[in-house]
């Protein structure tokens, strides 16, 4: 067995550890990132499974090694006895572009070897692999005998490399993070100081004293890579690697229009002497991060003015009256009305005709949500006749904003405590106003104030570092807020929420409604629940005989549930056909699918999982797979209970335990998880107390 320094220290703390550690954990102590973590695990699992064996990984717990006694203990003998390369072949390919990209002079092979660790026939084998990857980025990797080895190419296609680099092998904490670069792994030490980490929260100050409207607008990700594009930028003009005349001519640039953006400040505040061409392609990192946003209501704004965002505000506040639920503090929603409406308006104004498939579907399952947006956007845009389908699109707006609100529905107070920087903490109260308008963040404290702070006076405090309070006195997050991150501030709010909403929302209650109509109401729910749980079941499916044919494979799904259930099979399986025409239904990163229809051919709500042998590809042309799929039939006459708890369970997928739990645990464990939520989902529905 032969595996790298990294791998070694990765396998010898899980075998050190009696419980889980995340991922996150493992990067810390050994000083890398979690990406680079993941990816190791992946490269070392086939290592593992011919030992006998397995890494089990429990999302929001963490990642053990399991396997009997005897062949752990085997397996460390074998580990402590093992060769260990200096660096994994990843690594050095990774250290080996850095130092050709260092150096303005080919180096030679023995150079390069030395600097890896390994024989030269091994250095040129990865210099082998390297070959189609770079040209593939307008580079060329130039090997002459007597010469050495150099990268050739443009310095705008060297930037870019590096940029590709950074984000392929380095994660956001590795920029955000504060970790003393001697405690870093030497090969992510050596591409951050390529790419310019030692400018890196100074460049985003910078940018963030401007205070640029349009950097509101861009995307988590494209923000970032403004950011790492600006760092690589500044280093490589520091270390004297300039861009020419021609390279930018060569990029095909704009002419730059007025950005608003003051570059000579920029360069100022990080002590940058700037030339021309360097001014230009600096400029133009910023109109291309620019235009990024242009799609964004800040600049549509530009176009259609500050009577459209107040008209659109009054929109919102018109549908917010008259369903009694606030959605004017949602920024998501409001962002994607005014990205809609503009344009849409203006093709309404010319006559152009709008084309909505969806409007039937729509119209059938939000009936009232359709009415109560076409009455509102028809008292703010009276001089206009919004045509049903336009009305269908702003209603989807609206539902989506809905089931947002139903995650977190009480306003909380929140602290923020950041120390990354002002531009950092700016960047985060977006993200979390975009992503959660529920929560009001009251400032920005340091810990020392947070953690001081009467607790009665806020509801949580979220923070970029480890404070010392107990710990489910705050959520410790990123500066960047990834979509794992949001998920977990969402489960960490709605259990908040399901502590205190009891407490809270009992002075609130309407004391009109009284115990035997709430014992009705909880019978209601119950029986609906109780009906569905008892009848969920997990099936093991072998699916290969279907050859990948969907509508087999529904009709197998089928066959395996009690026959009073279904009358009309055929028209079951069109329906769930219909239903995925109208858009993708696997879970965002999950192999997780809900297939879902209400039929006249269905006599009882029937909620069962299948976990296939196969993947199987799904019918809305996305080329998505599914491993597992969830199956959810209702008659087409429902009880009120009954849809609501449907509905609920539709939502609570959007929880990470839950799906984990549907991938990977046994029957009894799922119907215990969803009795537990949709327990609490029905005393927060009667506002129930526990005790009086």
């Amino acid at each position: 067995m032969k595996v790298s320094n990294r791998q070694r220290r990765i396998l010898e703390v899980l075998l050190d550890r009696p419980s889980e550690v995340t991922a996150g954990q493992l990067a810390e102590e050994i000083g890398i990132s979690a990406r680079t973590v993941h990816r190791e695990l992946q490269e070392l699992e086939p290592v593992l499974i011919s030992h006998g064996l397995s890494l089990v990984k429990k999302s929001g717990i963490g990642i053990t090694l399991e396997g009997d006694e005897g062949a752990l203990a085997s397996f460390r003998e074998e580990l402590r006895l093992s060769e260990t390369e200096t660096y994994s072949p990843d690594e050095r390919k990774v250290l080996m572009q850095c130092l050709l990209l260092e150096e303005e002079e080919p180096v030679k092979l023995f150079v390069l070897a030395r600097e890896v660790q390994a024989a030269i026939p091994t250095v040129s084998r990865d210099l082998d692999d390297l070959e189609p990857q770079l040209a593939r980025s307008g580079l060329s990797l130039v090997r002459k005998r007597g010469y050495g080895v150099e990268i050739a190419g443009v310095e705008t296609a060297k930037r870019e490399y590096i940029v590709w680099m950074a984000d392929e092998h380095l994660d956001h904490s590795d920029w955000f993070g504060t970790i003393d670069p001697s405690d870093q792994w030497p090969v992510t030490r050596r591409l951050l100081e390529l790419a310019g980490k030692e400018d890196f929260l100074r460049i985003e100050q910078s940018l963030w004293q401007q205070a640029e409207e349009w950097l509101n607008g861009l995307k988590e990700s494209d923000y970032t890579k403004l950011l790492i594009r600006l760092s690589v930028a500044v280093a490589r003009i520091r270390s004297g690697r300039l861009v020419k005349a021609d390279e930018l001519v060569r990029r095909g640039e704009p002419p730059h229009g007025h950005l608003g953006f003051d570059l000579n400040r920029f360069a100022s505040s990080l002590d940058l002497a700037l030339n021309e061409n360097e001014a230009n392609f600096l400029l133009s990192l910023f109109e291309e991060a620019r235009n990024k946003a242009a799609d964004v209501s800040t600049v549509i704004l530009e176009k259609y003015g500050l009577d459209f965002a107040e008209r659109t505000l009054d929109f919102i506040r018109g549908v917010e009256g008259r369903l009694d639920i606030a959605l004017s503090k949602d920024r998501s929603l409001l962002d994607g009305l005014i990205r809609h409406l503009g344009p849409a308006l203006e093709r309404i104004r010319r006559g152009e005709s709008i084309r909505n498939p969806l409007l039937p579907q729509i119209k059938k399952d939000y009936p009232e949500l359709f009415l109560t947006v076409r009455h509102s956007v028809g008292d703010v845009w009276k001089e206009i006749a919004i045509p049903e389908e336009e009305v269908g699109y702003l209603t989807m707006h609206f539902g989506a904003a809905l089931e947002r609100w139903k995650l977190t529905p009480n306003h909380l107070k929140a602290l923020l405590v950041c120390t990354s920087g002002i531009g950092s903490s700016k960047l985060l109260a977006v993200r979390i106003s975009k992503e959660i308008p529920q929560i009001d963040l009251i400032g920005h404290y340091s810990w020392y104030e947070a953690s001081r702070m009467p607790e009665d006076q806020y509801d949580l405090i979220i923070s970029t570092v480890d404070l010392p309070v107990e710990q489910d006195r705050y959520i410790k997050l990123s500066p960047l807020l990834s979509p794992d991150e949001a998920d977990r501030l969402r489960l960490h709010v709605r259990k908040l929420v399901t502590r205190s909403r009891p407490r809270v929302m009992a002075a609130k209650r309407d004391e009109t409604v009284g115990s035997w109509e709430r014992l009705k109401l909880m019978s209601g729910y119950s029986k609906e629940i109780v009906g569905l749980l008892e009848n969920f079941r997990v099936f093991e499916l072998d699916n290969r005989s279907d050859d990948g044919d969907l509508k087999r494979l529904l009709k197998n799904l089928l066959n395996r549930l009690p026959p009073r259930v279904l009358e009309r099979e055929d028209e079951i399986v069109q329906a769930l056909l219909d239903r995925e025409e109208q858009g993708s239904l696997l879970i965002p990163d999950t192999e997780l699918a809900l297939y879902h229809t209400r039929s006249e051919g269905v006599s009882m709500p029937v909620l069962s999982l299948f976990r296939l042998e196969t993947p199987q590809r799904l019918g809305d042309g996305s080329g998505a797979e599914a491993r597992q799929i969830l199956l959810m039939l209702a008659p087409k006459t429902l009880s009120k209970p009954g849809l609501e708890v449907l509905s609920e369970i539709s939502a609570m997928l959007l929880l990470p335990e839950l799906v984990r739990l549907l991938e990977q645990e046994r029957e009894e464990a799922i119907r215990a998880y969803l009795s537990r939520n949709l327990e609490v989902y029905i005393k927060n529905k009667l506002e129930w107390r526990d005790a009086p």
